[in-house]
């Protein structure tokens, strides 16, 4: 489960991947949130056009046994009007003012964390860190801003002598997954799951019995049905940069939670590391 369920967003984030009709239920749930949780299946169904079936497999598709958990977690869901219009993402206009700018990017990537632990999966966590700590060997592999997360990766475990590498172009990351083995871990990061490159590796680190592990969008994605370990990430929508640089924060955090959740759990090993690298840094910068 996640660390902090929210159905809304789930739903929100599930949208664009829904079969037509899941996708008119979902369309009127989002539009008329606060009736929702007074509604019968059968009065849902009419509302939004479809059918008391239909309904129902929405439920299942997000996760729910029955309508009537998939309500309760309507409501748990709920804030006021007046928070949750505090809590919308806002996109960068043109001619913005630079207070602004600096107010609606702050609180875009404040919601990309946020969003991320009600869609994250805590189990899926747990096994990650579990595959990365047995690992004879990290790999990251990612396109564009991507690429920038997996060599922030790069870095933190390298630091607690996690030997792990960063690939960032199409052909390195088909010769890099070429020779993967059994015993290590490959983390693909795509925030679409659809990066024709990212797909490419991860078939061939497959075949070579790598443990796959996905940072995604929470959707129904190729990459996400594939990976082995798939680590959600929620996103903005909005159409200027700043969705991007939401999605970059939300890959940012869930790296920094495999970091800390593999040095936790080996401090006693890994202190030793991060001490010498902190001393070198520091001695470094004192010159």
């Amino acid at each position: 489960m996640s660390i902090n369920s929210n159905v809304l967003i789930k739903i929100r984030e599930m949208k664009d991947s829904l079969t037509p009709v899941e996708r008119m239920v979902a369309d009127y749930i989002l539009e008329n949130t606060e009736e929702i949780p007074h509604l019968s299946i059968k009065t849902l169904a009419q509302a939004s056009k479809t059918s008391d079936a239909s309904v129902l497999r929405f439920c299942k598709t997000m996760g729910y046994s029955g309508y009537r958990n998939f309500i309760v977690s309507i409501s748990a869901s709920l804030g006021s009007r007046e928070d949750e219009q505090k809590t919308q993402y806002t996109d960068i206009q043109p001619g913005d003012e630079l207070s602004t700018i600096i107010s609606n990017i702050s609180l875009n990537n404040c919601k990309s964390i946020e969003d991320t632990l009600s869609v994250i999966d805590n189990g899926e966590i747990s096994r990650a860190v579990e595959a990365l700590r047995t690992s004879k060997r990290i790999v990251f592999f990612g396109v564009g801003a991507s690429g920038l997360v997996c060599m922030d990766g790069e870095q933190k475990f390298s630091r607690i002598q996690k030997m792990c590498h960063a690939y960032t172009d199409g052909h390195s990351q088909l010769t890099a997954a070429t020779l993967l083995e059994e015993n290590d871990v490959a983390i693909f990061i795509s925030n679409s799951g659809a990066t024709i490159e990212i797909l490419d590796a991860l078939e061939i680190a497959q075949k070579n019995k790598a443990k796959c592990i996905a940072i995604t969008k929470y959707t129904k994605s190729e990459l996400a049905e594939k990976a082995d370990i798939v680590l959600s990430i929620s996103t903005p929508e909005v159409t200027i940069r700043s969705g991007a640089m939401g999605s970059r924060i939300a890959m940012l955090t869930v790296i920094d939670i495999l970091f800390a959740g593999v040095a936790s759990a080996e401090y006693e090993h890994v202190k030793v590391h991060l001490k010498k690298t902190r001393n070198i840094l520091n001695k470094k910068h004192r010159r």
